[in-house]
């Protein structure tokens, strides 16, 4: 019988964990590698956000994952994880039909990802979410629903709210979100002749000091800057006390009524770590040591959002993309390292830097030690993830909707949703 590795997720972490078992195991018929999840493609998530505005057509934002494995690559299961039975070693998942279906491993790689932090502000459930590329299409439609409305709206007082647009958090994704969000807004406006630009209004709400701390403080400043000029009110140092139907709620007691509340307060693990019993810490990720290995179970390991894997000083590492990526890169030798008795090395890296997009050509960040902004931070930071797409073809489909964004204006279509990824999420 093969030795089973099963990996649940197809994300950064779960996908380059995939990928480089796909090398190290290439003809070694002892090993069977599987991936578990409930979409079969992989979302570069830093291109979510131009999926979302128009600049790239939603699909070539995600990579069908069975073509990058090929025919003798690792197996994949497109399930919906529901529980692992740790003592018997199986993996509990239902198939696209409901269809109940086991998976027996000899290793457990737990990679499902995170979903957004709805823990941290009152009324949560009430805000908006951008973290899947159903989020991406729908927030698009949104917008522009908000726009044909706010076109034939009489009321003064309804038509700045269906106007309003709120950030909640100013994290890089949060930041991101909103400089995108306001070029879109600002490029579909010449279509509505009834709106005029100063009834726009952008709010950018951070409970902390500054907005984007994985950033130096220079450069938030900077980012904050640039925003303030396009008119999007940047606040820091406050909390939201509550989210309510078409209101935030400011620690002042201020309301802002806004159709549009988006949430992006941080990360939390997949749910379904909750149901593995497994050693966590206070945030829900699993505990494990520098190799990813969960404490106390050896054949589990964890990665990405799901893990806390300490560096050499007993820091977590962030859950940044570039982490997950060199994670999986680890993980896959210390799979086969103990398939083959030999001991797992721990994961050590220092990050290359940081960056973000801020829209309308400009961008901010640090490579190494060089600090990058407006047009050069925004080439290397698309230069970057263009080239961590898998697959040429999805980069030149990227690059032939970049080239033709630079010519033609977005466009107020409304697309439809992707209805049987919604309603699994429902």
């Amino acid at each position: 019988m093969p030795h089973r590795i099963v990996i649940l997720g197809g994300g950064f972490a779960g996908l380059y964990t995939a990928l480089n078992l796909r090398k190290l195991t290439r003809g070694d018929r002892s090993v069977q590698v599987t991936v578990v999840s409930r979409d079969n493609y992989f979302l570069m998530t830093p291109l979510l956000f131009e999926a979302g505005s128009g600049v790239l057509e939603p699909r070539h934002a995600v990579n069908p994952i069975r073509p990058m494995f090929g025919r003798t690559g690792p197996r994949f299961v497109e399930a919906e994880i529901v529980g692992v039975d740790l003592d018997r070693k199986v993996v509990h998942a239902t198939l696209v039909h409901r269809e109940p279906i086991e998976i027996e491993y000899d290793q457990l790689v737990l990679a499902m990802g995170g979903v957004t932090n709805t823990k941290i502000v009152p009324g949560s459930e009430h805000a908006m979410t951008f973290k899947t590329l159903a989020d991406a299409i729908f927030l698009r439609n949104h917008v522009i629903e908000r726009f044909e409305q706010a076109d034939v709206e009489k009321d003064e007082k309804r038509k700045r709210a269906l106007l309003t647009f709120v950030i909640v958090g100013a994290g890089l994704v949060g930041t991101e979100l909103q400089g995108e969000l306001s070029e879109f807004a600002h490029a579909v406006l010449r279509n509505y002749p009834n709106i005029d630009a100063r009834s726009l209004r952008f709010e950018l709400i951070e409970a902390g000091k500054r907005i984007m701390p994985e950033l130096d403080e220079d450069l938030a400043e900077y980012a904050t800057s640039v925003y303030r000029k396009r008119g999007i009110n940047v606040r820091v140092v406050t909390p939201v006390s509550k989210i309510e139907p078409g209101k935030v709620t400011l620690p002042d007691g201020e309301v802002i009524e806004a159709e549009t509340i988006m949430l992006a307060a941080g990360v939390s693990p997949s749910p379904l770590m909750e149901k593995i019993a497994i050693e966590k810490d206070r945030r829900g990720k699993a505990v494990v040591d520098g190799t990813m290995r969960v404490k106390g179970r050896p054949e589990v390991w964890a990665l990405g959002d799901c893990a806390s894997i300490p560096d050499p000083e007993g820091k977590p590492y962030p859950p940044l993309a570039q982490h997950a990526m060199r994670e999986g890169r680890v993980l896959a030798s210390n799979l086969v390292a103990v398939k083959e008795g030999r001991e797992p090395q721990p994961f050590v890296y220092k990050s290359l830097g940081t960056l973000a997009a801020l829209g309308q050509f400009k961008g901010v960040g640090r490579v190494l030690r060089f600090k990058l902004k407006g047009f050069p931070a925004w080439f290397v930071w698309r230069s970057y993830y263009l080239m961590q797409m898998p697959r040429w073809s999805r980069r030149l489909r990227i690059m032939l909707d970049w080239t033709v964004a630079l010519v033609f204006s977005y466009d107020v279509v409304e697309l439809d949703l992707i209805h049987r990824e919604s309603s699994r999420r429902e």
